[in-house]
């Protein structure tokens, strides 16, 4: 037998910065429309503050706590762990840089010009003046550090200009600023403009013979310095970028007397102080500057000090306007029609006859929000049940909740408040719905609440008769236009039974059911997949079909990865696509010869979690919320629902292999770790396109 690899596993923080890296890929492809290229550097920037806020912070608190990890962390210690995430970080931050500046210099051959302080004209002085009076000075605060004896709280991820002014070497004796002048910071004054998040980062310029002009409002504050520092008389002025990073980790207080929304919003206002986890600062700052704040600051070794570019928060990014410019973004799609399901109709009596697919963006969302209006409405309709993660800002889906408690209707939400980053949002519609007489559940203590599922009850000739959908994608009206999932609408009894048996779990923890068809974590994904590969694993020995495909988010968790290296050295030929974590290494000879995988990243963010076992020829097919991760598999209420209607389960698995088949958009993931692009002779296939024109022919059109 080949001598099997030693190494196992690449380590999941590691293995998440290459997903980031493949993100970076994006916005250096040429091929992808300019203004996308920038909107991806803003994806990097935000996916990179996450990774501090959470999986970093997590690391140097296990490093903090005086343990080196290596048991959780497979093989590193937490100190080594955390030096090398900072030196993967600081070459991407510069590798981003670059690609900032390309993308600049293109955008100018399409006579868009992104100017700083320095290449303003005099056309545009008087706009840029009326401009910063009128909208940021007011919004500016303004900290003097020389004069304050405590430090100003940085706030977690705002972005700061720490200014220099070099004041003239006359010096008052007395008056409101000699105690600031005669400081051990001689002749020179400190301060802090804190930039407002409220405020648009990129500020439109009047057009000038066909060129488009934009200031980020960084280099306006720089270029509006005398105005607002005009009570000091100084030679010399400087500002540069720094940004603080905070341990995002909830923690909550015992206070029997509190309700659980008056806990974590507590805990969320209180996340404002967590530890700084890193220190990103502008590598052109003059060294007395940087020493002065550091030292003020208390940044010390622990934490990842990252020089970085002029700009920071370039997340901002995300938001760049288009100027008009069409041609210069992603060609818009339009969501279409699930065959055979019609919006103007009645979508419960259509569901009621056979099971229906929506995989958005390729299909509406307006399908989901329609069952909801719909079942608000229905007089024959007696409950709902609906578990919620992540609304949008503003929420037809909770509006339609609403109002079907409005109309006397029994509707339960489980609403999970610890969705991270989400908790103020959940928090505002959570204290909404309850006002309106929704009845509100607020999960399982220890356990996260990740499932997508909604179960309606209606009565039928004198009988009440279950309607509803399961979901691998959030019920939210705006990420539905970026992110692909899976939802299956259906009135199988044996499935909508079992779902309910999760709310009736939501009431009564203590009760563990038993479940026929659904896989539910905590107690039963892990150990149902395992029998699920092992039946694999028997078919290949025993020359039946087998076979594994899995599209996944995150594959991290060391038990299945080494089933899925069982069932490999058993012969199963196991495909996956995977498209952010993946600790597993494919193609080890003696240990996963057998397994190949692929990340695609592209225009849409690829979100669906599909399971696909060949079962000796009758394939078992899942959606499901939840990822191959330890957490899900046992820390999350999660769901993977079995697909029964033929049709359906084919559909799922053709749509599989449109993606595996991707050579535009698919990297193929390796011991080697450097994202290769898979390129091969046949016809180009970009398989979000080529998906979204599968289920175009599926409409005739």
């Amino acid at each position: 037998m080949p001598k099997i690899s030693t190494n196992q596993y690449v380590n999941r923080e590691l293995s998440w910065l290459q997903f980031n890296a493949r993100v970076l890929q994006e916005a250096s492809d040429d091929t992808v429309p300019l203004l996308e290229r920038l909107r991806f550097i803003g994806i990097f920037s935000n996916n990179l503050d996450e990774f501090f806020k959470v999986r970093y912070a997590t690391i140097k608190r296990i490093d903090l706590a005086g343990k080196d990890g290596k048991n959780v962390l497979k093989g590193t210690t937490a100190s080594d762990l955390l030096e090398k995430i900072t030196k993967i970080v600081i070459k991407q931050q510069a590798e981003s840089l670059k690609i900032i500046n390309t993308i600049k210099k293109e955008l100018e051959k399409h006579n868009i010009f992104i100017i700083d302080e320095n290449q303003v004209t005099s056309d545009q002085d008087a706009f840029i003046r009326n401009y910063f009076i009128s909208k940021v000075s007011p919004a500016l605060v303004t900290y003097i550090l020389n004069d304050l004896d405590k430090f100003p709280h940085l706030k977690d991820s705002v972005a700061y200009l720490a200014v220099k002014l070099v004041l003239k070497e006359k010096i008052p004796k007395e008056g409101r600023f000699s105690k600031i002048l005669h400081q051990t910071t001689k002749e020179r004054v400190y301060a802090l403009i804190e930039i407002p998040k409220n405020t648009d980062r990129f500020v439109v310029l009047p057009e000038k013979d066909g060129k488009q002009y934009i200031i980020i409002l960084d280099d306006l504050i720089r270029y509006c310095m005398h105005i607002n520092f005009s009570i000091f008389d100084y030679v010399h002025a400087s500002a540069h970028m720094i940004k603080i990073t905070r341990d995002a980790q909830l923690d909550f207080d015992n206070d029997l007397s509190k309700s659980f929304i008056q806990k974590i919003s507590s805990s969320v206002k209180s996340r404002r102080d967590g530890e700084p986890v890193r220190f990103v600062y502008d590598k052109t700052i003059e060294k007395d500057t940087l020493d002065f704040l550091m030292q003020k600051m208390g940044v010390d070794n622990t934490d990842s000090i990252i020089p970085g570019g002029r700009y920071h928060n370039r997340r901002d990014y995300m938001n760049f306007p288009d100027l008009g410019n069409t041609d210069l973004v992603y060609k818009q799609i339009v969501p279409l029609a699930i065959p055979g399901l019609v919006l103007q109709g009645s979508l419960l009596d259509k569901i009621a006859k056979k099971d229906f697919l929506q995989y958005t963006p390729y299909h509406t969302f307006s399908y989901t929000v329609k069952f909801l209006r719909e079942s608000a409405i229905d007089p024959k309709v007696k409950s709902i049940k609906i578990t919620i993660y992540r609304l949008a800002t503003i929420s037809h889906i909770a509006s339609s909740l609403i109002n079907a408690a409005k109309n006397g209707k029994k509707v339960t939400v489980q609403i999970e408040l610890q969705a991270r980053f989400d908790e103020a949002a959940n928090i505002r519609y959570a204290e909404k719905m309850q006002r309106e007489g929704v009845n509100l559940i607020f999960g399982v203590t220890g356990l996260k609440v990740h499932c997508k599922a909604c179960v309606i009850e209606r009565e039928e000739k004198g009988k009440l008769k279950r309607y509803g959908f399961i979901s691998t994608g959030n019920f939210n009206e705006s990420t539905a236009k970026i992110y692909t999932d899976y939802t299956l609408f259906t009135t199988n009894e044996a499935i909508l039974k079992e779902t309910n048996k999760v709310f009736k779990f939501f009431e009564i923890n203590y009760k563990i059911n038993r479940y026929k068809h659904l896989l539910i974590s905590p107690h039963y994904t892990r150990s149902s997949l395992m029998k699920l590969i092992d039946v694999e694993i028997e078919n290949s020995k025993k020359g039946n079909p087998s076979g594994i495909k899995l599209k996944l988010n995150s594959l991290s968790d060391y038990d299945m990865i080494d089933k899925l290296y069982a069932a490999s050295r058993a012969g199963v030929k196991i495909d996956l696509i995977i498209r952010g974590i993946c600790c597993l290494i494919p193609g080890i000879p003696g240990m996963s010869e057998n397994i190949r995988a692929i990340s695609v990243v592209d225009k849409f963010l690829e979100h669906p979690r599909l399971f696909i076992f060949q079962n000796g020829g009758d394939s078992k097919v899942y959606i499901s919320s939840a990822d191959w991760m330890t957490r899900n598999l046992d820390r999350r209420v999660e769901i993977s629902c079995p697909i029964y209607d033929e049709d359906i389960k084919l559909e799922l698995m053709e749509t599989f292999d449109i993606s595996w088949s991707d050579n535009v958009k698919a990297r193929r993931l390796s011991k080697d770790q450097d994202n290769a692009y898979i390129r091969n002779d046949r016809d180009k296939i970009r398989s979000q396109i080529a998906t979204y024109d599968y289920y175009l022919q599926k409409l005739g059109n």
